[in-house]
C-alpha cells in the first residue's frame, strides 16, 4: 500500500515523547527535529495519528521540501508540487501559516501570497480553468522555512489536536491538553497509581490522566479537516480508527486521581469538564487549599501547574504559595513531585533543588518542568 510522509508538530522539548507515541502506534519514524516529528505510513495511519496521539499539535501530509532563497525560487518550486493529488478543483486552499527561521525569505505574509499564487498557477494547468470557486472542503497549507530549506505540509487536523472537545470552561491560565498529557508521559506514573494535582484549575491534568488510565483516545469525539477529503481518505478509514479506539477503552479502570483547587467555582468547572470527557467517575475533585495537602498512602505523585505570577496581582503571594507547596510535599513520605512553572524562584521557595529540570514552552511562555523523584515502591519492577 502507498506510503505517505506525515509531519507532526509538538511543543518544543517534547519531541522524544511524541516519537515514542508514534512508535507505539507501530509507525515508522523518518526524522525528529526541533518541534516536530516526521513519520511514514499509509492513509489509515493518518486517521489513527489524529485520533490517538496525545502530545501532538496537528498532523500534516508532507507535500514536499526544497531549497529557496528568492521568491522566484519559492514560486517555481511550489508550483512544481503535486497539489492536484489532494486538492480538487472546488477546494478552498490557502497558506494558513508560514514560519521562517534564519532564512533569506522571512516575511510570512509575502511567503503566503507567493505560494498561493503558485498553487493557483499549478492547478490552472491541471484543471484547465482560470478561476476557482473555492466552494468545497478546506485545504489549509502550512510551511516551515529553516536556513532556506522549505517544508510544505497540508493540515489534516484543522483545529489544534489539543482541543479534545471536553474543555468547554477554562481557568484563567489553563495548561494545554496535549502539554498536560506529555508531562504525564514524562513521569513514571501509571493509571493505577496515586496522582494529585493541588492546583487543578479547570481539571486538565486530572482529566488527561483519567483518559490515559481508561485508554480513551484523545481525538475520539472530535472532527478533523481531512474527514471532508473523502476522495483521499474515505469515511471507512476514519470509522475503522474510531472502532479501534472504542475497542481499547477501559471505562471501569481503577484509579486514584485527585484534583484540588482553592476556588470552589473552579472545582465545579473541573467536574463539568470531566463529565464531558466521560471520566468524572474516575477523578475525585475537592475544594482544598494547598496548605491542606496531605495523603495517608505512600508512593504517590504530585503533578501540577501552579500560578506563574504572570499578572502583577498574583506576584505578591507567589513565594508563600510555592513555599507552602514545598512544605506539604516534605510531609508526603516517598512521594514524587512534578511542577511546571515559569516562576524563576520556584526551587528556592520549594526549599529543594529539583532532581531534574527540563525547559518547555507553555504556549509562548518559557517554563521549567521541575522533577522531584521519590523512591520506587518496594518490590516494583522497572
Amino acid at each position: 500500500m502507498e506510503k505517505l510522509e506525515y509531519i507532526v508538530p509538538c511543543h518544543f522539548g517534547l519531541e522524544a515523547v511524541l516519537k515514542r507515541e508514534i512508535t507505539d502506534l507501530g509507525l515508522e519514524i523518518i526524522c525528529v527535529e526541533d518541534g516536530r516529528v516526521t513519520f511514514a505510513g499509509d492513509r489509515q495511519a493518518l486517521c489513527r495519528a489524529n485520533i490517538f496521539l496525545r502530545s501532538a499539535q496537528r498532523v500534516l501530509i508532507k507535500i514536499g521540501s526544497f531549497h529557496a532563497e528568492s521568491f522566484e525560487e519559492l514560486f517555481q518550486k511550489t508550483k512544481a508540487l503535486p497539489w492536484e493529488a489532494y486538492i480538487p478543483k472546488d477546494g478552498k486552499f490557502w497558506v494558513a501559516k508560514a514560519a521562517s527561521v534564519k532564512s533569506k525569505l522571512f516575511s510570512p505574509s509575502d511567503i503566503q501570497s507567493v505560494m498561493k499564487k503558485a498553487m493557483v498557477e499549478r492547478m490552472k494547468g491541471v484543471y484547465h480553468i482560470d478561476w476557482f470557486s473555492e466552494s468545497g472542503a478546506d485545504y489549509p497549507v502550512r510551511v516551515f522555512i529553516k536556513k532556506d530549506e522549505v517544508t510544505v505540509g497540508l493540515d489534516t487536523s484543522g483545529e489544534s489536536l489539543h482541543k479534545r472537545g471536553y474543555r468547554k470552561l477554562t481557568a484563567k491560565a489553563p495548561i494545554a491538553e496535549n502539554l498536560a498529557a506529555a508531562l504525564l508521559m514524562l513521569t513514571p506514573w501509571r493509571g493505577d497509581r496515586i496522582l494529585v494535582d493541588p492546583f487543578c484549575g479547570s481539571g486538565t491534568i486530572p482529566i488527561e490522566a483519567a483518559m490515559m488510565a481508561a485508554h480513551i483516545a484523545p481525538g475520539k469525539s472530535r472532527s478533523f479537516t481531512a474527514q471532508d477529503w473523502t476522495h483521499v481518505f474515505p469515511a471507512a478509514l476514519w470509522e475503522k480508527a474510531r472502532e479501534e479506539a472504542v475497542s481499547l477503552e477501559m471505562p471501569d479502570a481503577e484509579t486514584q486521581i485527585q484534583g484540588y483547587d482553592i476556588d470552589d467555582e473552579m472545582v465545579a468547572i473541573a467536574r463539568t469538564n470531566a463529565r464531558l470527557a466521560g471520566v468524572e467517575h474516575l477523578i475525585h475533585f475537592q475544594q482544598r487549599d494547598v496548605a491542606q495537602l496531605s495523603h495517608a498512602k505512600k508512593y504517590g505523585f504530585i503533578l501540577t501547574n501552579p500560578p506563574y505570577g504572570e499578572r502583577l496581582s498574583e506576584k505578591e503571594g507567589l513565594q508563600t504559595l510555592y513555599r507552602t507547596l514545598g512544605e506539604r510535599y516534605r510531609t508526603l513520605d516517598s512521594w514524587s513531585m512534578y511542577v511546571i512553572t515559569s516562576y524563576e524562584q520556584a526551587e528556592t521557595a520549594i526549599g529543594r533543588k529539583a532532581d531534574k529540570n527540563r525547559k518547555l514552552y507553555n504556549g509562548m511562555i518559557k517554563t521549567y518542568f521541575y522533577q522531584y523523584m521519590g523512591p520506587k515502591p518496594t518490590g516494583s519492577k522497572k
